[in-house]
């Protein structure tokens, strides 16, 4: 067997190009040593996270090393195992990393349920965006029944989440998304209250006319004029999560920060990161709850799956020019 893989060629500047990676078409597929596996992989995950680990820098997760396989999360299934605790056939997930073969330590993965869901939906809403979306809208932006809640990206991988589990809680949720055809799957199939086109509308206006409270929590995925324009509307005592900031991880220049961020202090707000990897001893929780709303019909998944690893750096773009319609998953062999 040969195993194709894409490798960090150099430090990316602004968009990712194919020029930044090496496309190895055949290295060689090693045997695991006791208490390995080796995994083919069937899906990966691709996420706007992936674009900050390309950068060098101190961060939450050390960068990917040049000539290094790009680092990324997928499900795959088990071929062969030195551990005890898989066997061949298991589906399991974890950072398999852009290829086709990953040799990964047993304790790095974590068995899957195919039962519960689909393979891609283990990518998606059982996966690390659906945990990202229950623990940053629960935990972090502690929403409660009543609140009104404000999510950016809301068609994306988190923001399907988000505005699902703050229905299924009892808050009013209105989603901002790019584009009439995902603003209608927000309020259609995710069932948000409403849903501001950033593109079509004037963002000031809509948060005006569906939060006339303001807002108790905003659940941030883009960063820039959107966080900025939302920080003028937040309530007494909002809650500010910090998830990620999309419209900022090409740019060549300075990050550009908040100007509004006096209204913190005016309305006694807070603004918080969260980082995903430390709710891993709860993701159980998370998987338990979301799967049983999946079974009751109160929660729906959407994937947007490419086909053929070969396409990997233009499918990653795909996140940030805002041509993908659901959570973003790169196929890459068949089940």
């Amino acid at each position: 067997m040969n195993n194709r893989q894409f490798k960090l060629a150099r430090r990316p500047v602004g968009m990712v190009k194919r020029e930044d990676f090496e496309f190895v078409k055949a290295a060689p597929v090693p045997e695991p040593a006791e208490g390995e596996v080796l995994v083919k992989v069937l899906y990966l995950s691709l996420d706007p996270a992936m674009r900050g680990w390309m950068n060098e820098g101190k961060s939450y997760i050390p960068p990917v090393g040049i000539g290094e396989v790009m680092r990324a999360g997928g499900v795959g299934e088990v071929i062969a195992s030195k551990s005890p605790a898989f066997a061949v056939g298991d589906h399991v997930t974890g950072m398999m990393g852009v290829q086709e073969y990953c040799l990964a330590e047993a304790k790095s993965l974590s068995k899957i349920d195919a039962r519960l869901g689909t393979l891609s939906q283990w990518l998606n809403v059982l996966g690390m965006p659906g945990m990202t979306g229950y623990f940053g809208l629960l935990d972090v932006g502690q929403a409660r029944a009543g609140d009104t809640v404000v999510v950016s990206g809301a068609a994306g991988a988190v923001g399907q989440t988000v505005g699902q589990v703050a229905k299924i809680k009892g808050c009013r949720a209105v989603g901002i998304a790019g584009g009439k055809a995902k603003c209608d799957f927000v309020v259609n199939e995710l069932h948000y209250d409403a849903c501001i086109d950033y593109k079509g509308g004037n963002l000031k206006d809509g948060l005006k006319e569906h939060c006339p409270k303001g807002v108790d929590v905003y659940f941030d995925n883009v960063g820039g004029e959107i966080l900025d324009t939302v920080l003028t509307r937040i309530g007494r005592g909002a809650r500010i999560v910090i998830c990620g900031a999309i419209s900022q991880y090409n740019s060549t220049g300075p990050v550009k920060g908040p100007s509004n961020y006096l209204s913190l202090l005016v309305n006694r707000a807070r603004m918080q990161g969260m980082v995903v990897f430390d709710y891993a001893e709860r993701y159980g929780v998370a998987v338990k709850d979301i799967a049983l709303w999946m079974r009751e019909g109160k929660m729906v998944s959407k994937e947007d799956v490419v086909s053929g690893i070969e396409t990997f750096p233009e499918t990653l773009n795909k996140l940030f020019s805002g041509e993908n319609f659901g959570k973003l998953v790169l196929k890459v062999a068949d089940a």
